[in-house]
């Protein structure tokens, strides 16, 4: 019995690298690809609505986010050294104020996750 399955094996690998030869090749979508710089819960928020404000200050961003000054002082600067995001600081008053505005690259940035995003769930969906 051995000998039979030894034998058709080499037959099955045929056949198995035929059918993928005819197969459509789909791109592969898999979550590795993602820009992990966005991903984050935080900086992705931080992102998406500086994407639909021309910009935002520190405490709005702070209120949006549901977060602590620390928290997002770290976010926001990882964002500025990716140039995804330009910090403007200011004074109103005596009091300091801080505002964000989403770059080009930025935005660039947010289009190519949303778009993979949307790669992964029509991927999903059709199974």
């Amino acid at each position: 019995m051995a000998k039979v399955g030894a034998a058709r094996e080499p037959q099955r690998r045929h056949e198995v690298a035929a059918a993928a030869a005819e197969a459509p090749v789909e791109p592969k979508v898999g979550a590795s690809e993602l820009d992990r710089l966005i991903h984050e819960r935080i900086r992705l928020g931080i992102v998406s609505a500086l994407a639909v404000n021309e910009s935002l200050s520190f405490n709005e961003l702070k209120g949006l986010m549901k977060t602590t000054d620390g928290n997002l002082s770290v976010h926001a600067r990882k964002l500025e050294e990716a140039e995804y995001i330009v910090c403007r600081k200011s004074f109103d008053g005596r009091v300091p104020r801080t505002e964000y505005r989403l770059t080009t690259a930025g935005r660039r940035a947010l289009e190519r996750y949303l778009d993979h995003m949307a790669a992964l769930i029509k991927a999903m969906r059709s199974r």
